[in-house]
């Protein structure tokens, strides 16, 4: 039962279990009550987003210099002990357990979910 990553708002997979929407804010413009319905994500876990500022700085970012850069901040955020721990529950519920994570982000090469997915396998996750 890995953990699959996805990009919220997409079609569920079957069997994809709980969404967690790993992003700082909501959708726009979508009821709360329609964010599970809309497959955005059943519960959100904000603590495993970038900062305001990272998420400015992967917006922004133009250059691969520049992702790596978001890179290397955003993983030193999830080395701190408050993501820290979120991640290594995640990753050994995903031995046992269905659920997905996620990011409204269209291109994951360029998302935070890219990076979040190398540091759950990382921690152990299956994926």
């Amino acid at each position: 039962m890995p953990i699959r990553v996805v990009r919220l708002g997409s079609p569920r997979a079957p069997g994809e279990g709980i969404r967690i929407g790993t992003v700082r804010r909501p959708p726009r413009g979508v009821p709360r009550q329609d964010f599970a319905r809309a497959d955005y994500y059943d519960v959100w876990l904000p603590d495993l987003a970038p900062s305001e500022a990272l998420v400015r700085a992967a917006r922004a970012a133009a250059s691969d210099a520049e992702w790596r850069r978001f890179v290397r901040r955003y993983r030193a955020e999830l080395a701190k002990p408050p993501a820290r721990r979120v991640l290594e529950v995640l990753a050994a519920l995903s031995h046992s357990a269905s659920f997905s994570v996620g990011c409204y982000c269209e291109d994951e090469s360029r998302c935070h979910r890219s990076v979040l997915r190398e540091v759950l396998a990382e921690c152990g996750a299956a994926l």
